[in-house]
């Protein structure tokens, strides 16, 4: 892997503090970023050269005057960062830079990586899906990551609350492999509910930024993570998502690289399931079973064909399951109720209309039928059934 810088003899550190430097420039995004390494190799040797070398380049003069000093205290404390055990950079240079994402337009020219960074190189598959998930949706994110983990594919996602923290945890359940993309620092963690988990991504797989230490959170960067979440992904699967979700987005770049994309279809009620209805409209494959993701992907070099490819969506039966594993049935008053509420959501009163219950009566079956896992309360006071 990369050497960290602590561990670089002094010329390595320079090297790296100009690439550092670079990143730190106003004006210097990844476009131009790239525009200077084709022209100058590296940054030091932009660094070095004259304005009449640069402006032969097409590129400002002005760029290099506005870099920060080599010894600014931000790119002192990108340095330290990288002297703590399993903290990497990894340059376009590098020969570790991911395939994948190089291919991309605009690639990130640096990744600090937290973790295993070999697993960049891992083919991989993204999962995103709605902030708010429904509970269905949480449990097809973790099964579906769980199996195609388990089967070789990393899980990549962006660590948001939702479909994102259930794909990570469903991978490293299997055991698995998961990358978390962040649109922050290194040193940062975004949302500040899902520390434990990015301690424990880091601990089996790697939590990945283009970002440097010390920046926070802002709206325009989730773009810039988006299109690294498919870079880095042979095809991006969507669980849940509005018609205006950013999982959309991360769907658009996959489109754009190149790269598979799939999406579970829903109820036509909930609405967390149209974002996905119009990805299938417009070409994405319907996914109601892990063999509908691997159908569409290579083979995988570091793993056997899954050897089982049962559909994992919310509600399916396990048929491995044994005998003495099963509930006690349950007796005809509830059997009727999940009779009349379908397997689409539905209102409260709409359900107690159907059932003929007393508003009484039927919280007290939708409790009981809740803490037993077969009914769930979604968005919009409606109830959902789950098996």
């Amino acid at each position: 892997m990369p050497p960290e810088t602590g561990a670089t003899g002094q010329a390595d550190t320079t090297e790296v503090a100009a690439w550092l430097r670079l990143l730190r420039t106003p004006g210097v995004g990844p476009s131009t970023y790239n525009a200077i390494l084709a022209a100058f190799d590296s940054p030091a040797h932009f660094f070095d050269a004259d304005a009449a070398s640069i402006r032969a380049a097409a590129l400002d003069p002005d760029l290099r005057a506005s870099a920060p000093d080599r010894e600014d205290a931000d790119i002192a404390a990108d340095l330290a960062w990288l002297t703590a055990p399993d903290h990497h950079l990894i340059t376009r240079h590098d020969p570790h830079y991911p395939e994948q994402l190089a291919a991309i337009a605009d690639p990130p020219p640096l990744l600090f990586v937290a973790g295993a960074a070999a697993l960049l190189q891992r083919p991989q598959l993204a999962i995103v899906g709605s902030r708010k998930a429904t509970r269905g949706g949480l449990d097809n994110a973790r099964e579906f990551a769980r199996h195609l983990a388990g089967n070789g594919l990393a899980i990549t996602s962006g660590l948001a609350l939702g479909i994102d923290g259930a794909a990570h945890r469903g991978a490293l359940s299997a055991p698995g492999a998961t990358v978390a993309v962040t649109a922050t620092g290194p040193d940062r963690i975004y949302p500040a509910h899902h520390r434990d988990l990015a301690r424990e991504i880091a601990g089996g797989g790697a939590i990945v930024t283009e970002f440097p230490t010390g920046v926070r959170v802002r709206r325009e960067q989730f773009p810039r993570r988006n299109r690294v979440i498919s870079g880095l992904a042979l095809g991006v699967l969507v669980v849940e998502a509005g018609v205006r979700s950013g999982s959309l987005l991360t769907a658009r770049h996959a489109l754009e690289q190149g790269r598979e994309v799939f999406a579970i279809p829903g109820s036509i009620h909930n609405p967390l399931a149209r974002g996905c209805h119009a990805l299938i409209r417009q070409g994405a494959k319907l996914v109601e079973s892990a063999a509908d993701v691997f159908d569409e992907l290579p083979p995988l070099p570091i793993a056997e064909a899954p050897a089982d490819t049962r559909p994992t969506a919310a509600g399916a039966e396990d048929a491995t399951a044994g005998a003495g594993d099963a509930e006690p049935a349950l007796n005809d008053d509830y059997q009727a109720l999940l009779e009349a509420l379908g397997h689409d959501p539905v209102s409260f009163d709409v359900l107690a209309e159907r059932a003929g219950l007393t508003a009484d009566t039927l919280s007290s079956m939708l409790l009981i039928l809740e803490l037993k896992g077969y009914v769930t309360a979604s968005p919009g006071g409606r109830y959902a059934r789950l098996r």
